[in-house]
This record gives C-alpha cells, sequence and structure tokens, in this order.
C-alpha cells in the first residue's frame, strides 16, 4: 500500500539540486542533437520521443528486476500530466535549438512562479513571505540572465515561454499524483505515455541518428528519468512552495556545462545572474536546514 513521504525540506533540498544538475545536462544534449554537432540535425519531436523511449526502456529493466505491481493508477491525472509534459519537453527542446541554453532555461524559470500561484490556490499551500522574497530573488537572477531587451522576444524565447507554461502545470499535477501514488509508478506510466505520443509525432520528421547520437538519445532518456525521480521524491517529501526554486540552479549547472563543453565563455552578467540565483536558492536551503534541525530534536 502506497504511504506518502514525511515532510523532509532538507532532504527536499538535496534531491532537487541533484535533479537540477541532471536537467541542465539534458538541455546541452538536446543543443548538441538539434544542431547536429555529431549528424545531421534531429528535429525537436525526434529527440523528445528518444527522451521518452529510452527513459521507458531504463523503467522496464528496473520493474522487471523489481517485479513492480501497479496500484489503482489515476489514469486521467496520469493522462493529462503526460501530454502537458510532452508539450512543455517538446517545446525546451525546440527552444535550445534556436537561442543560448542558459536563455532558454531563464525564460523556463517563470513555471516556479506559476505553479507557487497555482499551489496557493488549488493545494492550499501556505507560502511565507521568506518563501515568496527567496523566490523573488532567484527569479531577479533569471531576468538578469535574459539579458532583457528587444533581442530575446523572437520565436526561441517565445516557445521557451510555452515550455514554461507547460511546466507550471505539470508541476501541479506531479504534486498531486506524488501524495496518492508511488513514484515509480508516476515514472513508469507518464513514460509510457510520453513515448506513445513523442513516438507518433517523431514519424512524421524521423532521421536516422548517427552511431553518436544514438549514444546521446540513451544518455539523454536515463539522465531525465534520473531527474524525474529525484523531482518526484522532493516533490514529496516537502511543500511545492519550498523545494521549486531550487530548480533555478538548473540554469547555473547548464552554463557550467556549456562552458566546459562548447567553450562558451560567461560574461560578468552571466556571473551575476548565477550568483543571484544561488542567493534565494540558499535562502530557502538554510531555512530547510533549520527545520530539519528542529524536526530532530522535537520529541
Amino acid at each position: 500500500m502506497f504511504k506518502p513521504a514525511v515532510q523532509n525540506s532538507f532532504r527536499a533540498t538535496l534531491m532537487m539540486i541533484a535533479a537540477s544538475s541532471l536537467i541542465g545536462m539534458t538541455a546541452i544534449l538536446a543543443k548538441t542533437l538539434g544542431q547536429g554537432f555529431n549528424g545531421e540535425s534531429l528535429h525537436p519531436l525526434q529527440i523528445s520521443a528518444g527522451r521518452f523511449g529510452f527513459a521507458l526502456l531504463a523503467l522496464l529493466i528496473f520493474l522487471i528486476i523489481k517485479r513492480y505491481k501497479f496500484e489503482k493508477p489515476h489514469y486521467i491525472l496520469h493522462f493529462y500530466r503526460s501530454v502537458i509534459g510532452w508539450i512543455g519537453v517538446t517545446c525546451m527542446f525546440t527552444a535550445v535549438t534556436f537561442i543560448p541554453v542558459p536563455d532558454a532555461i531563464s525564460i523556463s524559470f517563470l513555471n516556479p512562479v506559476l505553479a507557487m500561484f497555482l499551489a496557493f490556490l488549488i493545494l492550499k499551500e501556505r507560502i511565507g513571505v521568506l518563501r515568496w522574497s527567496a523566490t523573488g530573488i532567484a527569479l531577479a537572477g533569471s531576468i538578469i540572465l535574459l539579458r532583457p531587451g528587444f533581442d530575446s522576444f523572437q520565436l526561441g524565447a517565445l516557445i521557451a515561454f510555452a515550455a514554461a507554461f507547460c511546466f507550471g502545470i505539470e508541476v501541479i499535477l506531479i504534486k498531486k499524483l506524488s501524495g496518492m501514488e508511488d513514484s515509480l509508478q508516476i515514472l513508469s506510466i507518464n513514460n509510457t505515455i510520453g513515448f506513445a505520443i513523442s513516438v507518433t509525432a517523431a514519424s512524421f520528421v524521423w532521421v536516422y541518428p548517427s552511431e553518436r547520437q544514438w549514444i546521446e538519445l540513451v544518455a539523454l532518456g536515463v539522465i531525465m528519468v534520473s531527474a524525474q525521480a529525484l523531482f518526484i521524491q522532493a516533490m514529496r517529501s516537502s511543500d511545492a512552495s519550498y523545494v521549486l526554486p531550487f530548480s533555478y540552479l538548473s540554469l547555473v549547472f547548464a552554463t557550467i556545462y556549456d562552458f566546459f563543453i562548447f567553450k562558451s565563455q560567461p560574461d560578468w552578467i552571466s556571473y551575476l545572474g548565477a550568483f543571484t540565483i544561488f542567493s534565494g536558492a540558499l535562502v530557502l536551503g538554510v531555512k530547510g536546514y533549520y527545520e530539519y534541525r528542529q524536526n530532530l530534536v522535537r520529541p
């Protein structure tokens, strides 16, 4: 029988940071595949199909080994979450082929803000002044990295905004599911539905990948499902309004990866934005650690 996870803000913080580091990797892989660094450029629909397909394969192997049994899935919620998530992922993979990875991710960071409002309205979560303030600081860092101006409002930016909107809705659906079902069940059903949708769409634009691209698609799927698992566990372990701002750190990780892999040299604006994001996340991290210590000494 499924049992909801015990609230633990410190553990949720660590898992969301780990998830953010993996999400940054997936953005770089999507850029590599979409811009054809190791073969012919792959369409974002095909990249999404690879992401869902190999994630599902990894999950199936784990399910067989564990002899996992599903328990009363909420199929309607799963369907809505999977469709919205697929649209969001495809939009994000498209955006990184048009604009720099840090810009695309920074725009997508509007999704935690939307999700926090939805968590307040739908999930009835209490959001204190400190959390709102820390979220505002982190969001300000994203805006700094976006370098506001007319150049930002192009097709890639609009697609990234669409991704942010989808991710914000998906976060709320994940939070509802994480309180009712086991994480492995949520992941398995999501990736099954996502694969069915994505492979159908990709069949219209399919290009045979190179050997290197197959490896990158496998890595994309495995890394993404690992990030999903950490994300869901983080959502189960704390309030959505608390844990979501830590996803801003994926921008910092993506910028670091972009530098080492593509030799993209960050300027002073990138450093300022990254520092601002880290400051907001640090405020929440300290608060989470304080709550964690209080729970340890509480009788």
